[in-house]
């Protein structure tokens, strides 16, 4: 079957032939390393795009999951009710699947021909070759994973098979006690309460991923996160409330912990230089019906403006971002036209059909710099599917370069060839870098046996210490069935799932710093060596701060854990001290220097006569005050409502009017002479004193 890629001089085909002989690495994927093709037919047709399309189009759900279907019973099952699902984009990847790889003539896949197909197939796929021969075939140097936080990573060629630090349990599900158990076993560090051990904790992932050569860290974000910094006070306060309640805490302090675990991983990515690919705007379980990995969608209310302060903080990390509508793209455009460190990534999910690629890619192409476009990533399962999807990318891909860089711009083929490589291969390589410096370092570090090892207390190098900004109101609600760990979505699988060892006991979660230490002189967890040596500075250990930080803006819920009266009393009974220590020693060390109260004339003139007094003026003007009812009532300020005994207003409108009376009054004053004063009552006491002397 011919195609407009199969006509031979057109700019389209010139351009999609060069594309399509680029060996490429695919930089996100769900592959599973141990076993990361396809064994039976029923893997490529369990996919969940065949499974929730057929669900869709009415097979029941109880026909396509349940424990006692075989693999050759449910695709013979699947094969019955593909026929609606022909006209889609889906289809047409399993098609390609059999014909590239097994050989398959047909256009069309029905019940009398997919049991012929299928026992080819599996016989093809039980050779040990037959992972690396779909790599080859595909045109594929390697793949990104999609690893748990606690993956030993080990057992796999980590330059075919990427790590990829998947973070979304340590965000939004470390109020479950299982995450903490996975966490505190794989870096064998407790968490205490102390923010110093959660850092510790997540930079020790990070030490043990980039040593075994992750080149990413992820995460799968819904619509109303946003990330933003946490007070140090606030996130010990929902830390505390979390190890205490695990999923019962409430949800404002699971949100809290969120948002400082995410930016926490932030710093950590600015630190170790890993980009942070941020995936978001879905939300989880929309269709509760529905089936195994078919029950999310995306949300169009979703906004970037929610990551402003996260994109402006963090200047040096890339963030490739995947959003999954056009209007989001269209944004996404935007942010990637101003910040530097925003990168538009593939085109993710229900965003995936060519319609949808094409739309987005042309203005992608049209408004960002070429050197900030990640092509396209298959987000793939099986390595089997990595070719169809890649291929229906470089389709669209050499339309949009024919038609509106060699039509409409009358760019040459070469030059449009050279912009698809750049999109397509070179900045996967320029964005996603091999470590191979650093994997060195760490390497040498591990041989090296004079190396000492110290790893209590935990170290918390100065430039962690964070300075929080405030909380924004708008942050994310969770539900506890919102992040259910067992809820393997296509965005947010993990390429591995095994059996990590569990801690005994909850009390388990608040160790001591000697119990930590102890553990690691046993050499226990994933960390080596040269891991646990990342987590010092230069071979030395810093104390950490174990000083309390006060929330300023406490919320309701952390007042009324303290459990405190809101008045203290006292026995009125003890009566007070004061001897002459309790007052020294509440009297200040330096006495308040007031300055001169009299000025030079009036110092003379104090000397010349005995009775002089000196002229007192008021604050504000006034001749004089009587308080009364009214005066001494609170009352609110128009602008403020703050209760204040006079307004500012009244006070100063007030004042102008005294100042004038004051200025007159003093102006005539000093024409008075000094029988005007009516000072006879000084005479008569100086009369009377005089008296008592004589006397």
């Amino acid at each position: 079957m011919s195609d407009a890629f199969s006509q031979p001089g057109s700019a389209r085909t010139d351009i999609y032939s060069e594309l399509a002989a680029l060996r490429l690495t695919d930089p996100h994927t769900h592959i599973n390393p141990h076993a990361p093709a396809s064994t039976t037919l029923a893997d490529l047709l369990g996919y969940h795009y065949y499974t929730e399309l057929a669900h869709s189009a009415g097979m029941p759900k109880s026909q396509i999951e349940g424990g006692s279907i075989g693999p050759k019973e449910l695709v013979e099952r699947l094969v019955g009710r593909l026929s609606p699902l022909e006209n889609t984009v889906q289809y047409s990847w399993l098609i390609e699947i059999c014909k590239t790889f097994f050989g398959f003539d047909d256009d069309r896949l029905h019940a009398r021909n997919w049991e012929s197909l299928y026992d080819r197939s599996e016989s093809m796929m039980s050779s040990a070759q037959w992972p690396d021969m779909v790599l080859d075939q595909s045109n594929i140097e390697a793949v990104f994973l999609t690893n748990d936080f606690d993956d030993d990573l080990e057992g796999f060629d980590t330059d075919r098979y990427i790590p990829c630090l998947r973070t979304d349990d340590l965000v939004f599900n470390l109020a479950d006690r299982n995450v903490r158990e996975r966490l505190a076993a794989c870096t064998d560090l407790e968490l205490d309460g102390s923010l110093e051990s959660l850092r510790a904790s997540l930079r020790a992932l990070f030490v043990h991923f980039v040593s075994r050569g992750a080149r990413a860290c992820a995460i799968s974000l819904p619509p109303t996160f946003t990330p933003t910094a946490v007070p140090d006070g606030r996130a010990k306060t929902a830390l505390d409330a979390v190890l205490r309640g695990g999923l019962s805490a409430s949800a404002s302090h699971r949100e809290a912990l969120s948002r400082r675990v995410f930016w926490t991983l932030a710093e950590l990515c600015d630190e170790f230089q890993l980009p942070f690919d941020l995936m978001i705007g879905v939300n989880r379980k929309v269709y509760a019906g529905g089936v195994f990995q078919g029950q999310d969608l995306f949300d169009s209310r979703v906004s970037l403006i929610q990551y402003r302060e996260l994109f402006n903080a963090f200047a040096d990390v890339k963030f490739p971002v995947s959003v999954l509508a056009s209007v989001t793209n269209q944004e996404l455009v935007s942010y990637a036209w101003i910040f530097p460190n925003v990168i538009p990534n593939g085109h993710w999910w229900y965003s995936n059909t060519p319609s949808t690629i094409t739309h987005d890619l042309a203005a992608r192409l049209e408004a960002v710099p070429q050197s900030k476009l990640i092509g396209y990533y298959s987000d793939a399962y099986k390595l089997e599917f990595v070719w169809p999807k890649f291929n229906m990318y470089r389709k669209v891909l050499a339309g949009v370069l024919a038609d509106q860089f060699v039509r409409d711009r009358g760019w040459s083929v070469e030059r449009a060839v050279e912009l698809g490589r750049t999109v397509l291969k070179g900045n996967t390589e320029e964005i996603f870098p091999k470590r191979a410096a650093e994997q060195a370092n760490f390497a040498e570090s591990k041989s090296n046996p004079a190396t000492p090892e110290v790893m209590n207390p935990i170290v918390v190098p100065e430039s962690d210490v964070l300075f929080d900004s405030d909380v924004e109101d708008d942050v994310i609600t969770l539900d506890d069935d919102d992040w259910d760990a067992a809820d393997d979505v296509e965005d947010s699988a993990p390429t591995v799932v095994e059996d990590t060892v569990r801690s005994s006991s909850e009390s388990d979660l608040l160790d001591t710093e000697n119990q930590r230490s102890e553990t690691f002189e046993n050499g226990e967890g994933f960390g080596s060596e040269a891991e646990r040596r990342e987590l010092t500075e230069g071979g030395a250990t810093v104390e950490p701060d174990t000083s309390v930080s006060i929330d300023p803006l406490p919320m309701d819920d952390e007042i009324d854990e303290l459990d405190l009266d809101d008045v203290e009393l006292v026995d009125p009974s003890e009566e007070p001290v004061h001897d002459a220590a309790s007052i020294a020693s509440a009297l200040d060390e330096i006495a308040l220097d007031v300055g001169d109260l009299m000025s030079d004339d009036e110092a003379e003139d104090a000397a010349d006569d005995a009775s002089y007094v000196p002229h007192i003026e008021q604050l504000r003007g006034e001749t004089s005050f009587s308080p009364d009812d009214e005066s001494l009532q609170l009352k609110p300020d128009p602008l403020t409502g703050e209760y204040r005994f006079k307004s500012d207003s009244t006070i100063t409108n007030e004042s102008n009017e005294n100042v004038d009376s004051v200025t007159a009054q003093d102006a005539k004053s000093h024409d008075l002479e000094p029988d005007d004063f009516q000072l006879d009552w000084l005479e008569d006491d100086d009369q009377a004193d005089q008296k008592k002397h004589e006397g």
